[in-house]
């Protein structure tokens, strides 16, 4: 079966404010972002992709932008399934606001439980991205042949969640997980099983060194959405 190249949309300006885009229209890539996009060709200039699959919210599109630019003749496809989760009312609020909220406690502790006001929960957000994929997959095999690659751009909880159902890790534990902006993560399916072969890489390591001013000690919650990324 194929090899699935997830990547997380670049830096947007929702990451830099601080806010939780969710589906709000008009986010778009910040500079560093768009740089990170720029960089995309290159990174995956070794892998033969067989198509592409996009999130339809505007940073995603703009990820894959040059890349597309840089593969003549790569098919693009959007897919709804793949979007980002619908976090209903919490959508445009900031975070450091939403870090108050009872439920915040939820999304960390017990994401299974975690269903947003005017939203989905997180359950349905894993669910149909997993299926997205598994019909991804097929796709590819039966037109591509079965060690086929190909590229999906989508958000922070929607790649976490796809690991964790690769690892057959329960989403309780999926906060536990990190993809920063623009990150790749890859996963070769195979008949019985999936292999998470990359986690997370950015190419970079330079996000493992501690922040020149580190912040008051807390709980080690998960940024809601995925964070920002290095500075």
């Amino acid at each position: 079966m194929p090899t699935l190249i997830l990547v997380r949309h670049g830096r947007s300006t929702a990451n830099t404010d601080g806010v939780l885009a969710g589906r709000l229209p008009g986010v778009a890539l910040d500079e560093r972002g768009q740089a990170q996009a720029a960089a995309l060709p290159g990174r995956l200039a070794g892998v033969p992709l067989a198509l592409a699959v996009s999130s339809p919210l505007q940073r995603c599109q703009e990820t894959l932008k040059p890349l597309l630019a840089a593969r003549e003749g790569l098919a693009l496809h959007e897919d709804e399934r793949i979007t980002e989760c619908d976090y209903g009312d919490w959508s445009g609020r900031k975070l450091a606001e939403l870090a108050g909220e009872p439920l915040m406690e939820v999304v960390q502790q017990h994401p299974t439980a975690a269903a947003f006001p005017g939203g989905e929960s997180m359950r349905e957000m894993q669910h149909r991205a997993a299926e997205a994929v598994r019909e991804w997959n097929a796709r590819v095999e039966e037109e591509h042949g079965p060690h086929a690659a190909y590229v999906m751009c989508s958000h922070g909880d929607i790649i976490k969640s796809l690991v964790a159902d690769a690892l057959g890790l329960h989403l309780d534990l999926f906060q536990r997980l990190s993809v920063e902006p623009c990150s790749v993560t890859a996963i070769r399916y195979t008949r019985l099983r999936p292999f998470l072969v990359r986690l997370g890489d950015t190419g970079d390591l330079g996000s493992l060194a501690p922040p020149a001013a580190p912040s008051a000690p807390g709980r080690g919650d998960a940024t809601v959405g995925g964070d920002a990324g290095a500075p």
